[in-house]
Parts: structure tokens; sequence; C-alpha cells
């Protein structure tokens, strides 16, 4: 099946009673047994429910995985595949990826005795130098958060593969409907559901997809343990956001080429970060491994010729927010607000500025937003 009928269909027949199309949701904590040992295939909703593991077959089909876990945030869902680490185990990364994972790795796990390489992923070279005999894992964002920046997932992976380090790619900012990771090899796949997947800011939750056994137990295992599993409802809200995820990502990317266009073009503005235009400077490699560009761009305000507080005061179809892959658009400034907790030094490293905005495109008429950039960047 194409993509778009596995994002409707994948998954979701679980009411053999009624036939209901639309999945049930199952809100018990706890599950009757038939008798000692015996049960209906769910004992406890920590470690299983209906609605959830319709949603866990959902997204592992669109992914072209073996199998999903959903976790309760997409932080939930990071936090319990870097426990695949062990103390003294070390994880390379880059110095550009979303403020969160940074914080976790940067002022969590490295204090529990991993430790970590923040370097340019784009230079398969340097990626190659940061490798250490304890190296377990490369956790590849693609691309990256927010400046779009592309790491070769063919290359990058099977140089993972042949030092038997795990390879774990985030593919929030793409969804599956525009970059499927286990066609290069990845070993796991994250997501923040939050964002594309759900699409509509009304849930939190994310996923680990897995395409091994091997990991399949283990994984399952963490989330269970860790107690990081996602509610029912939040589920069945995923899994319903999920169904209209073809014709979204379109429309997202759809507008956010025409508003790359327009900033690329203005007067005030210094640089625009997308991968849909043809000054991103990776193109062949987008074109390989990416079937689309998505609905994510950055770009670089002049506040030279126009002050932050006045850009930001002018927007209002631009909601200041944070969070992304929404049906409304967003706005947001990477510097005091989604990457603030990688302090100046890492913010510096990464590429980011303060003159750095990150613009979440909703699915709303181009013409509309269009119009209220101009507005905000005055003449």
């Amino acid at each position: 099946m194409d993509i778009q009928t596995k994002a409707v269909l994948a998954g979701t027949v679980k009411d053999s009673i009624y036939n209901s199309v639309i999945t049930p949701i199952y809100p018990t904590s706890t599950f009757r047994f038939d008798r000692l040992g015996q049960h209906k295939g769910y004992d406890y909703t920590r470690s299983g429910n209906p609605t959830r593991a319709a949603l866990e077959e959902n997204i592992a089909a669109l992914e072209g995985g073996l199998g999903a876990a959903a976790t309760a945030t997409g932080m939930a869902a990071i936090t319990a595949v870097m426990f695949l680490c062990e103390p003294g185990d070390h994880v390379i990364t880059g110095n550009d990826i979303y403020g969160g994972s940074y914080r976790l790795f940067k002022d969590i796990f490295s204090k529990k005795g991993l430790s970590f390489s923040f370097i340019n992923m784009m230079n398969l070279k340097e990626i190659g130098k940061a490798i250490q005999k304890n190296t377990k894992m490369i956790w590849i964002e693609t691309p990256s958060n927010p400046l779009l920046h592309i790491v070769d997932l063919q290359s990058t992976i099977a140089l993972a593969k042949s030092k038997g380090i795990l390879a774990v790619i985030d593919n929030t900012f793409l969804s599956p409907y525009f970059q499927r990771p286990f066609e290069f090899g990845a070993d796991i796949i994250v997501h923040s559901t939050t964002k594309y997947l759900n699409g509509h800011s009304d849930v939190v939750g994310g996923t680990i997809v897995y395409n091994d056994k091997k990991i399949e137990e283990k994984i399952k295992f963490l989330v269970n343990a860790l107690g990081v599993s996602e509610a029912p409802f939040d589920s069945w809200l995923v899994l319903r956001g999920i169904k209209t995820l073809a014709c979204r990502m379109e429309t997202h990317q759809q507008n956010a080429l025409k508003i790359a266009t327009f900033l690329e073009s203005h007067p005030r503005v210094k640089k625009v970060y997308y991968t849909g235009l043809k000054s991103h400077p990776q193109q062949a490699l987008i074109k390989k491994q990416m079937k689309g560009f998505g609905g994510m761009l950055a770009f670089e305000l002049d506040t030279s010729k126009i002050s932050l507080d006045t850009f930001f005061s002018k927007v209002k179809l631009f909601q200041l927010a944070e969070s992304l892959g929404g049906v409304e658009s967003l706005i947001e400034h990477p510097w005091t607000m989604s990457h603030a907790s990688m302090g100046p030094e890492g913010l510096k490293a990464s590429g980011i500025t303060q003159e750095t905005i990150r613009v979440s495109v909703g699915i709303e008429s181009a013409n509309d937003l269009i119009g209220e950039l101009k507005n905000a960047l005055g003449k």
C-alpha cells in the first residue's frame, strides 16, 4: 500500500464486536485475567493497551519498521533510547540538534556516565574521527533543528554499521511521508509525535520505531520499566491525526516553499534556510534521501534594519510559540526559546544566532501568511 493508504488504515481495525470504523479508546488501567496465567493479550495499560498498539502498528507501517513503542512525549522516547547505553559508553551527535535533546545529553546523561561528542555531522570525516573504542551510538537529526543541515544517511549509517555502532535517526522534521531512514539501514527511528504525525497541537507524544527483534525486546522492556508509555486517549488522538498526514504534509510544503521564496527576496532578511530552495548548499543529498522538503524553515533577520521586538509585535497569523508541525503557523526565536538551554557557547557552535527566527509553516492560505510577513518586515 502507498503511505497515504497506510496512514488511514494500518493497524486501525481493532473492533471485532461492533465493527467500528474508528479505533476504539480503551481507557482501562488494568485487564481481567480469564484464569491464572491466561489473559487476552493485555494485563496492565503501562505494559500494553489495544489503542496504543493500534498507533504503534500504524507508525511502524509508515516507517517500514518491524514495530514501534509509543511514548508519553518525544523526550520520553529519546530518554528510553538513551537507556540502551551503559555508563562508560560514548555517543556522537550533531552540534545543531534540538535544544531539548542537547540538554538531555549534556546536562543529564553526561552526569550518569555517558560521554558525548557534539560535532558537525555534515562532515563524514569528522564523524569518523570522533569514533572511539567505546562509541555505542550515533544520534542523527536530519534535517537539523532549526538550520536544516542535512546529514548523509547512507554514508553515516554505513560507517556506523562497519564499527558495530547503533544508528538512531530523529525523523520528526520530515515525518515518514518525506523521509524513511530504514531504507538507508537505520537501526532506530525516533519521532516527537506531538509534531507532524499528530499535526493538530492538541497532544504530546513520542515513538520509537525499530527494525530488529533484539532491539524490540530491549525497547519494550525499557518503555515499560521506565513508565514512559503513551496514554490510551493520547494514542487515539495521534492515530486520528495521522490519517491526514499526507494531505497536510503536501500543503505544509507548498506553503513553506512560497514563503521561503518570498523571504529570500526581502531586503530585511539576510539568509533563508529551507531545503526546497536552490540556494540550499546540499541539493544533491536532499534529492538522494528526501522525498520532499517539509514545512520547516528558518531565516536571519537583519536587525540593523528592523528590531526583533518590532517584527514579532506585528505577526498574529504566525503565533509566537514553541513546538512545530501543527496545522497552524508558529514562529519563534530559538536563541531565547526552543534552544535557550544550549547556552551561548552551544548556540554559537550550532550556527544559531540572535537573529535566527524559526518558522513552522501551517496549512493556512499562503497569500495571507506572506501578506502578514510583508507587513511585519515593513518596506
